[in-house]
């Protein structure tokens, strides 16, 4: 493979289903392609039950029950939370396992845990015994949450507002939008495109 000449960005949280689904797939197009991924975190802002129309409560019993046979289908775990949750300590989480060099088993071993309803994710605590079962520094983790982490956090939300995201999986290639696990395939048509215009000889 050659060394990557261009920047794939991934919009994700932890709570979404079609993150998750998103997740391993959007990876392996490293293996494909010359590009690089970046993972960013983004907090998804969600309506409680109450809160939502009739309307909306019904696109979210869809969303899951279309998550579940997707996920199925991959062999995959997913149960709908029971709340609301603000992921920021598992986010947070996200780019300290990414400064190890352990985002991929991280993000993999979170997501699964959270839709099995086995991990708080809002909880550091439980974030940090996650960190701790992964062979990263419990202690560690606790102290980038206290301190640097929470500013590159809010700086990944600043550039989500700077990227116009509004819901994830979001992915953005050479400045266009592709939302959705299942804009996948149309994506990986933009990259080759972008790649085999790259290789053309010049005229």
């Amino acid at each position: 493979m050659d060394a990557p000449r261009f920047e794939l960005k991934m919009y994700s949280d932890f709570k979404s289903p079609y993150a998750y689904l998103a997740f391993d797939p959007a990876f392996e197009l490293e293996q494909r392609y010359p590009v690089r991924l970046r993972w960013i975190p983004f907090q998804l802002r969600l309506k409680g039950k109450g809160e939502r129309s009739v309307y909306s409560e019904y696109k979210v019993k869809y969303s899951y029950m279309d998550a579940r046979r997707h996920a199925k289908e991959r062999g995959l775990w997913l149960r709908g939370p029971l709340k609301i949750y603000d992921t920021t300590p598992a986010l947070i989480g996200g780019l300290f396992a990414e400064r190890q060099g352990r985002l991929l088993d991280y993000a993999r071993r979170t997501f699964e845990l959270f839709f099995k309803r086995e991990l708080e994710v809002d909880q550091p605590e439980a974030v940090a015994g996650l960190v701790a079962s992964l062979g990263m520094s419990a202690d560690a983790y606790l102290g980038y949450l206290a301190g640097e982490g929470p500013g590159e956090y809010e700086r990944a939300q600043q550039e989500a507002s700077e990227d116009h995201v509004f819901g994830v999986p979001m992915f953005l290639f050479q400045g266009e939008q592709f939302w959705g696990h299942d804009r996948l395939g149309l994506l990986e048509s933009r990259i080759a495109e972008a790649v085999a215009g790259a290789a053309a000889p010049m005229a």
